[in-house]
């Protein structure tokens, strides 16, 4: 049971790297029945735990691929191209 945690907090750092800005609370309330349904022989390990969800995204409840969707990223303002003419 206390490796069962553990791989659960591991995959809410895991997610965390990059992905989604929610706690870690709210990335394992929306994964881990995910992580469990379709995850369950990687347990405890996080890295393989994050994987095998990357490769079954598709099969995620909503809530859970959201932790997986990439931050908005703002546009940067680019410089103003020179006119021909």
């Amino acid at each position: 049971m206390i490796r069962y945690c553990i791989a659960l907090v591991g995959l809410a750092f895991a997610l965390t790297q990059g992905a989604s800005a929610a706690t870690r609370e709210e990335q394992t309330k929306a994964c881990k029945g995910d992580a469990l349904r379709l995850c369950a022989l990687a347990i405890p390990n996080e890295a393989k735990i994050t994987a095998c969800m990357q490769k079954k995204i598709d099969k995620l409840s909503p809530k859970c691929r959201a932790m997986f969707a990439p931050l908005p990223q703002t546009k940067k303002a680019s410089a103003p191209k020179p006119k021909q003419g």
